[in-house]
């Protein structure tokens, strides 16, 4: 039996108390003398409040709870592991899920008893009452005091900075400059996206020193607080949805404003005349499916790209394309190159044809199967990385089994736990020669370096050779069968067939089109919507396609001779 020790305090204050200390003796003392437990290991959060359970040292516990490396649970309190019941209780299940039972030193209980688990539970609710009952009490005190015009303590708007005397935000002239010229240049270019380009290439600072967006300028232009108006209780909780206006509270007139109350309305009247010219019925007319929108994405900063058209060509073709959005947004990005239809479309389609065909053809070796992904013109100076193929290959063995199996269900759980225990029972195998061949290795080699006998140099070698050569086989098949039992059979199948049957409902020739010519033909949609449902993302480096992740999980790293 093994235990894990979990100890919580969460001030600063509590720390200073020793109060960690004291819980992990006591924890230590109550394992070994009344459960006989001397393993144990300790996870400590300092300084973490009890209200969820989003701690590090907590996380890490579970985990390795749920690798079942413990036996029991020791806290020192119930509420040390949350006040909330519904974490609580998820916690709890997932603690039975792995034979772990839960037991509170200060409350006498062992969930291994019926009594112990309902006792818990009843108390876990009290203790979520009274941190409930006080979150009230607060949301109370601090409504009347937004009521009243004071400060509730937020984050202090560009603009403005906090006065120790007043306990009020003030005008700070400088920064009130700049919210002058957004709601300045607003009313000329009606464009938050053009002014947070200009305040990004002007070197103009946020509140924070970040970047600026098209999101950071309109909440600036949405907020009553620069004409003098405090607006509290607007959201949930941080960033969440609108309140119901009857909940707002609002206090006009309340502080001295940067700019004039007609100014923001004005420019509210073109951010809601704005809205609607964006809203779906509004551009339903002329809206554009761009083939690779929300696939790409950048290497070199994991920003996805954006879309817009691209000029169009003689014969009236006009591709899409993407650019980083990090670039649109002011951000920071080595990636300075965009890509096109017209670079990257005909090098994804033929690819991930080859990739479906490769799920229907018997591939002997990992050579043949990169040949066949790697067929074509497209495709000559360009190779595949070892993991994309060896991971193609063994997910191809198991789709290919099930057609020539046809009583075989991967949806069978009984099925299932016969291939969970052979893997299993393979590997314990595999990595019980491998430690008698290491534990062989280390004493020829002591042999041939102490024995009093001499040993032929040749001779110890050829020996070690042999021994390094087996060692390397098992550790192949060790690293093959982790990946079997990593695999995702039931979605890598469904998601072959699914391709199987979207290919032949296309009622298209893929193979002789390119993504010009489907363009052209009106193809647009069916591109979008085939690649949709075959690709989770498309990584893109220098200009090129690095990397293709498949929504079965596999993913083709491409390398470049050129």
């Amino acid at each position: 039996m093994k235990a894990a020790l979990y100890i919580r305090v969460s001030t600063t204050y509590q720390i200073d108390k020793d109060s960690l200390p004291v819980q992990r003796q006591d924890l230590i003392n109550y394992a070994k003398y009344a459960f006989n437990i001397d393993d144990y290991e300790i996870f400590e959060d300092a300084g973490f409040s009890g209200k969820n359970t989003n701690r590090p040292a907590f996380q890490e516990m579970m985990e390795r709870i749920r690798n079942k490396e413990f036996s029991h649970l020791f806290v020192w309190k119930i509420d040390r592991v949350s006040r909330n019941l519904l974490d609580f209780c998820d916690m709890y299940e997932e603690l039975k899920k792995y034979d772990c039972t839960f037991i509170s030193k200060n409350e006498q209980f062992d969930t291994s008893s019926a009594m112990g688990e309902a006792m818990l539970k009843i108390i876990l609710v009290f203790a979520e009452l009274e941190r409930k009952l006080t979150s009230e009490r607060v949301t109370s005190i601090m409504l009347a005091r937004a009521e009243r015009g004071m400060w509730n303590g937020a984050n202090v708007p560009l603009g403005y900075d906090y006065d120790e005397e007043t306990k009020y935000p003030v005008i700070n002239e400088s920064e009130a400059k700049t919210i002058h010229l957004i709601f300045d240049m607003y009313e000329d270019v009606k464009s938050t996206v053009k002014i947070s380009n200009f305040l990004n290439d002007n070197n103009i600072a946020t509140k924070r020193g970040g970047t600026w967006t098209s999101k950071t300028v309109g909440d600036i232009l949405h907020n009553p607080f620069y004409y003098g108006t405090l607006r509290y209780n607007y959201r949930e909780s941080g960033r969440g949805k609108k309140k119901s206006k009857d909940e707002w509270v609002i206090k006009e007139d309340n502080h001295i404003g940067i700019i004039s109350k007609d100014q923001w309305n004005r420019c509210n009247k073109i951010i809601e005349f704005n809205s609607k010219r964006n809203s779906a019925r509004w551009r339903q007319k002329n809206y554009v499916q761009h083939i690779f929108g929300g696939l790409l994405v950048c290497k070199d900063c994991g920003r996805k790209f954006e879309a817009c058209l691209d000029r169009a060509r003689s014969d009236g073709y006009r591709p899409t394309r993407y650019v980083c959005g990090a670039r649109t947004k002011g951000g920071a990005c080595h990636n300075k190159m965009s890509v096109s239809d017209v670079s990257i479309g005909d090098f994804v389609l033929h690819y991930v044809l080859n990739f479906i065909k490769s799920f229907n053809v018997v591939c002997i070796s990992s050579e043949a199967l990169e040949s066949l992904l790697l067929s074509g013109d497209l495709f000559e100076d360009v190779l595949l990385t070892e993991d994309s193929i060896r991971d193609t290959f063994i997910a191809i063995n198991y789709f290919q089994k099930t057609k020539q199996d046809i009583t075989y269900e991967y949806n069978n759980e009984k099925e299932d736990n016969v291939n969970n225990t052979f893997i299993k029972h393979e590997h314990e195998k595999i990595t019980s020669s491998l430690n008698n061949l290491e534990r062989a290795k280390e004493r020829l080699i002591n042999l041939y370096l102490y024995s009093d006998h001499d040993m032929d140099e040749n001779m110890y070698y050829e020996k070690k050779n042999d021994i390094d050569k087996k060692i390397k086989e098992l550790k192949n098949k060790l690293e093959t069968l982790e990946i079997k039992n990593n695999l995702n059979c039931d979605t890598d199948f469904l998601f072959i067939d699914n391709m199987n049957d979207f290919l032949f409902n296309l009622n298209i020739n893929l193979d002789n089109n390119t993504v010009r010519e489907l363009t052209l033909d009106g193809g647009r949609k069916i591109l979008k919507d085939f690649f949709s449902n075959i690709i989770d993302r498309i990584i893109i480096s220098n200009a090129r396609v690095d990397s293709i992740v498949f929504k079965n999980g596999l993913t083709h790293t491409f390398i470049y001779k050129k």
